[in-house]
């Protein structure tokens, strides 16, 4: 998506010593939103942001910036402590930007004329990989422009955009029924950055309601979706060439700017105050210590036929009868494996029909899986779905990949 956009970045010494993070581990309320029903996860990260109105976010997760942001050419100051970032008592994150200067804060332009806050996990929490996901209602208006994302932990040594960002969300004001997601790497960056828009239907605010943005981040891919469900996927193919930076850790963000090249100004339509509530922030990753059934059509598993190893050996559907030949783990370099082989597409295929068996693993993109919080099973390379050959549910039927439709015969729950 080209746009004039510059990073977001309003301190660089607060981040030019960015370590990774170790995992800041936390328990989702039980009425907390799942990261996606369709993977047994472990939660890495997690804030419910519970806690007395007025509290500032927990410093064991988060650290608070400060300052304005030439580079954008935004026009809020970004405040310490709980001054425009509080819990509000009932389980939620307020970041509020205010037309105000209480302080006479100076910023790139003059005496500042609004208030934010922007939050990281730098130091403090570092994902590689995983479902990242954030369940916010943004505010509205034109100028704002509220964002959730994370940025390689490298920056400090390498710099932006070398260090790699990922954008789960971003959000401008004159955009109110508009999110997007983009990537930013070196000679993709800025307006230059590779991403898509994603739009509620019939003229729907998302300033309305609460809504889920989320990625699902595997070696080599990146997709996106809002409330489950898909709207792109980003892999190594869609970069004309440049390096994919995406394969390190990264710590998220959370910020709510005022103004900017890209959103352009507040006007006299904006009101204030205006607010970002943030209900909830995780980060999981697939449960790889166990293996686990994969049900799919007619609640049939993904077996491996007469649970042979061999080479070559036919994946097929199944009636679910828990041995080895349908027990499948989701492995941290992207592979999904069954009795010590791979998923693999045969022959490298990447057209529609290409079938799926078992062999050694090779670390090919044709043995690479990315599992959706839309319950799709997909391979990045094709980028295609893993079939049911035919929508048949009878025992025995081929699986294959296949371009993704959203039909139940692409549709996988494991567990």
């Amino acid at each position: 998506m080209a746009r004039p956009r510059l990073l977001r970045r309003c301190l660089l010494t607060a981040l030019s010593a960015v370590l990774v993070g170790s995992a800041a581990a936390g328990t989702a309320r039980a009425d907390a939103p799942r990261a996606s029903a369709a993977v047994a996860a472990v939660t890495t990260f997690s804030d419910t942001f519970d806690g007395p109105a007025g509290a500032a976010v927990d410093p064991a997760k988060w650290q608070t910036e400060t300052g304005d942001n030439v580079n954008n050419h935004e026009r809020q100051y970004y405040t310490p402590g709980n001054k425009n970032a509080a819990l509000d008592g009932q389980g939620h994150l307020v970041i509020t930007a205010r037309r105000e200067n209480p302080a006479n804060y100076q910023c790139w332009y003059g005496t500042c004329q609004y208030t934010s806050a922007r939050l990281n996990t730098s130091g403090k929490f570092a994902a590689q990989y995983g479902h990242v996901e954030a369940r916010m209602k943004i505010p509205r208006g034109q100028g704002m422009w509220p964002a959730f994302w994370m940025l390689g932990t490298d920056i400090g040594q390498v710099g932006w955009p070398n260090s790699g960002e990922i954008d789960v969300m971003e959000n401008v004001g004159f955009e109110p029924s508009t999110v997007h997601g983009t990537i930013h790497g070196p000679g993709y960056s800025g307006s230059a950055g590779i991403g898509a828009p994603y739009s509620l239907p019939g003229g729907q605010a998302f300033a309305d309601a609460f809504h889920t943005f989320a990625v699902d981040w595997a070696p080599g891919s990146i997709t996106w979706s809002v409330d489950g469900t898909v709207y792109q996927r980003r892999t190594p193919a869609d970069l004309g060439g440049k390096t994919w930076v995406f394969d390190k850790p990264f710590f998220l963000i959370l910020n709510l700017a005022v103004g900017g090249y890209w959103p352009g100004d507040p006007d006299g339509s904006t009101s204030f105050p205006q607010q970002l509530v943030v209900d909830s922030v995780s980060v999981t990753t697939s449960n790889t210590s166990t293996g686990a059934a994969i049900r799919g059509l007619a609640g049939k598993c993904v077996d491996v036929a007469g649970a042979n190893s061999a080479n070559g050996t036919p994946v097929q559907l199944y009636d679910c009868n828990g041995t080895a030949a349908q027990q499948w783990t989701f492995a941290s370099d992207g592979t999904l494996r069954a009795l010590g082989k791979c998923l693999d597409v045969t022959d490298n295929g990447t057209a529609d029909g290409s079938t799926v068996q078992l062999w050694d693993c090779t670390g090919g993109p044709n043995q690479k899986w990315v599992l959706s919080s839309a319950h799709d099973i997909v391979n990045p390379q094709a980028n295609k779905c893993l079939d049911v050959t035919g929508n048949n549910s009878a025992n025995g039927t081929r699986l294959q990949i296949w371009t993704c439709t959203g039909g139940a015969n692409q549709k996988w729950t494991v567990g």
